[in-house]
């Protein structure tokens, strides 16, 4: 049973096929060259080029500097500027300083004992390491007795930060931010613990597999292990002259083909056989044409296939002439079981594709073909990977360019926060409407500087779910694999729209305790209100919506505009 299914690399969901094939995903846009020879190799050979998607704020994004509304953009931030130098100035004369630092003061109150604590907590996530070392080693079984250990160890680490907040009295700032941080770094000690622990379940599987293809192809070939590679490795042979006599191809090798990548800064290369490329571009294609790329057919090799539950899995085919020696990087295993799946005998082509199904989730996706259990990574990601995609250079121009973009968006929130959201904080005596009317605007702007410098662009959502999607993408992230994308590959019998409340529930439930701690009051105002954004994505999932995305958007903000002063107006006043 499949407890942990690995997110695919290129989602199929959520994903926009370009006029020229290329796929367009929530992390990048992928490009596949036309089968190319080298001067150096008779082999084809393939480019897959993948270029990371750029912020609407990367002064080299070549969208966001030929959008027809970019002059709104630069007016909304001039204007910001210009707000905030007159919001100094007139603070200046009326209390001769532009700005009090009342909310700088009360976040320095203890806090060395919070940099301690914050330290100590960060620390603990080290126990990781050993405990994943145990699972690899096989001294300690993942499935069930180190899923037990593991929420222990997550549930000992969120109780003991919550009492010890209590204990200190910290104000709302501390205690916020301490319990904020805690959910943090549970969620990575689940995602590293998880993955590693699913991994290696994944790899005794795999090795069970290969076993039982060996005793397969012993017992069922006459001449046993040997013979069935030479019956395959014929079959193969025989397959590929059938198709280059058919196909077409110039076999010459007297030219290259020209590949057609677009060149652009901190993009990524890869190198795969014509097979596995030919293949992913039928995927672009199909995604860029509106079909549907998992109805391809079925006898295309190296077919990647993406599931409904976020799980991916390939079956790998070697380029021609396949051998049953094994090729650079990869392992004897991989290479007989690859020649194996064109055994005429069906099965042992079915066991060798299970053994290469399983096998295949323990190599990343990425250039560097990381194979589990080699890498071990100190990344700052809330959901675990073997490999990421990574520039092949640290950029200093960028680094300082968004380093003094979150410094000035920073100072402008802090602003915002101290000069027109604490000094308009309600009192039980003030009239609840005039309340939702001060709060309104100062907490929309601090919304803007905050989650879509940090997370992403909302502010095009016409439905909650999409929204819920790109408010936090990490966290969603989290949740899609290890809650909504667990719960349905653990129970089958659960269907999305009840894994879907699961996953609503857990992550209301850790919102409202947020709340319960910072206001040391149990009213569960946020945590209704998150749930009830689920009967709102039924509503925006209306025909009359979904026709009309301007209605959908417009229902969106003033759902946002009324959300967060009615939940100050709430905690602070009831």
């Amino acid at each position: 049973m499949t407890l942990e299914p690995r997110l695919a690399s290129v989602p199929a969901t959520g994903s926009v096929g370009t006029e020229s094939g290329a796929l367009e995903t929530s992390k990048g846009t992928f490009y596949v060259s036309k089968p190319f020879r080298s001067k150096t190799s008779k082999k084809l050979r393939a480019i897959v080029t993948f270029e990371p998607r750029k912020s609407h704020f990367d002064t080299t994004n070549e969208r966001s500097g030929t959008n027809e509304f970019r002059g709104f953009f630069t007016l909304f931030w001039i204007s910001l500027f210009l707000f905030t130098v007159q919001t100094y100035i007139s603070s200046l004369e009326a209390n001769g300083y532009a700005l009090s630092f009342a909310f700088a003061t009360m976040f320095s109150r203890d806090a060395i004992v919070l940099a301690i604590s914050d330290a100590v907590l960060v620390l603990t996530t080290a126990l990781c390491v050993p405990f994943a070392e145990a699972v690899m080693r096989g001294r300690l079984r993942y499935y069930w007795v180190g899923v037990v250990l593991q929420h222990l160890l997550q549930a000992t680490v969120l109780v003991v930060a919550i009492v010890w907040t209590y204990h200190r009295q910290w104000p709302w700032v501390q205690s916020g931010f301490l319990t904020l941080h805690s959910f943090v770094m549970i969620m990575k000690m689940h995602s590293y613990i998880s993955i590693n622990g699913y991994l290696q379940d994944v790899l005794e599987r795999s090795q069970r597999a290969y076993e039982e293809l060996q005793s397969l192809a012993k017992a069922q070939v006459d001449g046993g292990w040997e013979t069935a590679l030479r019956e395959a490795e014929a079959e193969v042979k025989e397959t590929s002259k059938k198709k280059d006599r058919t196909s077409g191809v110039d076999t010459s090798g007297s030219h290259d083909s020209s590949i057609g990548t677009p060149e652009a800064e901190a993009v990524i290369h890869s190198l795969a056989d014509p097979s596995t490329a030919d293949a992913l571009r039928r995927r672009l294609v199909a995604v860029s044409e509106g079909r549907d790329p998992d109805k391809l057919d079925s006898g295309t090799s190296a077919v990647t296939a993406f599931n409904v539950k976020g799980a991916s899995s390939s079956t790998y085919t070697p380029s021609y002439p396949a051998t049953p020696l094994p090729a650079r990087g990869v392992s004897q295993e991989v290479t007989c079981a690859s020649l194996l799946i064109h055994h005429p005998n069906p099965s042992i082509t079915s066991a060798a594709h299970r053994f290469l199904d399983l096998d295949s989730e323990l190599v990343s996706t990425g250039p560097k073909k990381i194979r589990y259990p080699e890498n071990y990574m100190l990344i700052p990601t809330l959901v675990y990977e073997l490999e990421y995609p990574r520039t092949d250079r640290i950029r200093p121009l960028y680094v300082f360019e968004k380093t003094v973009a979150f410094m000035g968006s920073f100072a402008l929130l802090y602003t915002v926060t101290e000069s027109f959201i604490i000094p308009l904080t309600p009192t039980p005596g003030q009239s609840f409407l005039r309340s939702l009317l001060d709060l309104a605007l100062p907490f929309m702007i601090a919304y803007l500087l905050l989650f879509y410098i940090i997370f992403g662009d909302t502010w095009n959502s016409t439905s909650w779910d999409e929204f819920s999607r790109k408010w936090n993408k990490p966290v969603h992230t989290f949740l899609l694999r290890h809650v909504y994308a667990s719960t349905l590959a653990s129970y089958p019998s659960v269907s999305r729209t009840s894994a879907m409340v699961m996953t609503f529930l857990l992550s209301a439930a850790a919102h409202e305790l947020v709340m319960v701690i910072v206001t040391h009051k149990i009213r569960l105002y946020l945590f209704l209100m998150q749930l009830a954004q689920i009967p709102l994505i039924l509503v925006t999932r209306a025909s009359v919506i979904k026709q009309n995305k301007l209605l959908g958007n417009v229902v969106f903000w003033i759902g946002l505009y009324a959300g967060f002063p009615l939940l100050c107006v709430a905690y602070v006043v009831y």
